[in-house]
C-alpha cells in the first residue's frame, strides 16, 4: 500500500511440535516433505502465519491430514501435547511448549520466516512516545527471544 510505511521488527521461523513421548528426542530438523500424510493440528485461516503454512503446503506440494483446525496457539500446542497431531507453529510458540510434554524442530527445505512489522503512515512524522516506544519494544523483544532461544 503506498500510503503505510513498514518497518521490519523482528523475524521469527516455523517450527514442528510433536508430542513427547517416553524416550523422544527433539528432531534436529524436520522437512517440509517429511509432513506429507502426517495429521496435522492447524490454527483457523484468519490466522496470518496459518495463512504462510497453507502457501508453504501447497507451494512444496505436502498435503497433511487435517485433524483439527483451533483459534489458539496454546490450544494447538495441547492438542499436540494430547497427540492428537502434530501443529506448524512459529518459534515465538516456543515458551508456550515449555511446561508441555512437547519437543519442537525448526521446519527446513526451505526455512520459512514469519516477519512482524511496525506499520505506520508514509510521509508522517510518529510523536516521540511512539519512537520511544518502539525502541522499548525491540530492546523488550530481543531480549525475551533471546532468552527463550527464538529468533
Amino acid at each position: 500500500m503506498p500510503d503505510i510505511r513498514r518497518e521490519s521488527f523482528f523475524r521469527f521461523s516455523l517450527m514442528i511440535a510433536r508430542a513427547a513421548k517416553d524416550g523422544t528426542q527433539a528432531r534436529r530438523t524436520t522437512t517440509w516433505s517429511a509432513l506429507d500424510g502426517e495429521t496435522l493440528i492447524a490454527l483457523s485461516p484468519g490466522h496470518p502465519h496459518q495463512q504462510l503454512i497453507d502457501k508453504h503446503l501447497a507451494k512444496t506440494g505436502v498435503k497433511p491430514q487435517i485433524k483439527s483446525v483451533v483459534n489458539l496457539l496454546d490450544t494447538q500446542i495441547a492438542l499436540v501435547e494430547a497427540e492428537e497431531g502434530i501443529a506448524i507453529i512459529p518459534s515465538f510458540g516456543m515458551p508456550a511448549c515449555r511446561n508441555r510434554k512437547v519437543v519442537v524442530s525448526p521446519l527446513i527445505n526451505p526455512v520459512v520466516r514469519f516477519d512482524f512489522h511496525m506499520i505506520s503512515p508514509r510521509g508522517k512524522k510518529l510523536p516521540p512516545e511512539a519512537d520511544e516506544f518502539t525502541a522499548f519494544l525491540k530492546s523488550y523483544i530481543a531480549t525475551w527471544a533471546g532468552r527463550a532461544g527464538v529468533l
